[in-house]
């Protein structure tokens, strides 16, 4: 890894990563609601935001001075894999002028027909300069991805693949484990089920070099409704919404 690289993920180190995304039949969608959620973001404190769509990126790198971690949402009906499922996806959210592009590392098929870990090395050869956040769902997922080069792996995808669907909180385990065996050789950064400051601290004292948080932060109509669901006795499953294709 170069040292702009390096330097760039170092600026990470014990902070918090706020994803700032917006789905268009969510009730805030705007570019102005997520640029500002961003701003809001900064001005709090964090070290970085994570943001989906070239045009949200695009917008928010305008007006925030943090690195970002871009990543580009694409459902289809046959394939559970969404997040920057393309070369031509990766680039768009390069261009869009994300630092760090995010990309489903799982061993989901995708909607070309291919393991979605397989985009891994054809993004790094098409697209050098660019530093890749692996999301995965498990363990040996994680090590494929160091193994094909990512600089970055998170558990990101940890409830969002068919093995997984079920889980409403993280792995702390594995991801404990996943810090022991790739320390000083990968960087490893926490995103996922992520709902309060003491779950932060909690991964940070496990070894994560930092921590992504979404949708405790960003996501009104999802902190309302998790609220809801506990106050009805769990009638509706917040979740369901949460990992619903958009």
């Amino acid at each position: 890894m170069d040292t702009r690289k390096r330097e760039l993920i170092e600026s990470f180190k014990g902070g918090l990563i706020v994803s700032c995304q917006v789905q268009h039949d969510d009730p805030t969608f705007s570019i102005d609601f997520v640029v500002k959620m961003a701003k809001a973001a900064q001005w709090g404190g964090a070290v970085g935001i994570r943001a989906n769509s070239p045009d949200q990126i695009r917008a928010i790198k305008k007006e925030v001075d943090l690195p970002v971690i871009g990543l580009y949402k694409i459902w289809h009906d046959d394939t559970d894999v969404f997040i920057t499922p393309t070369l031509e996806a990766a680039k768009q959210v390069w261009e869009a002028g994300a630092e760090i592009i995010a990309l489903d590392c799982t061993e989901q098929i995708t909607h070309e027909g291919r393991h979605a870990y397989e985009l891994l090395p054809i993004v790094k050869k098409e697209i050098p300069e660019a530093i890749i956040f692996a999301d995965v769902a498990n363990y040996n997922e994680a090590v494929r991805a160091f193994e094909m080069g990512a600089d970055i792996i998170g558990p990101t995808l940890y409830g969002y693949t068919a093995d997984t669907k079920h889980i409403e909180y993280p792995d702390l385990r594995e991801f404990a484990r996943m810090c022991r065996d790739f320390k000083d050789k990968v960087y490893i950064i926490m995103e996922g089920h992520i709902y309060t400051p003491e779950d932060a601290m909690k991964v940070l004292f496990l070894g994560a070099h930092s921590v992504v948080v979404g949708s405790a932060i960003t996501r009104p109509h999802l902190i309302t409704k998790r609220f809801v669901d506990l106050l009805s006795g769990y009638q509706d499953n917040w979740r369901e919404a949460e990992i619903s294709k958009h």
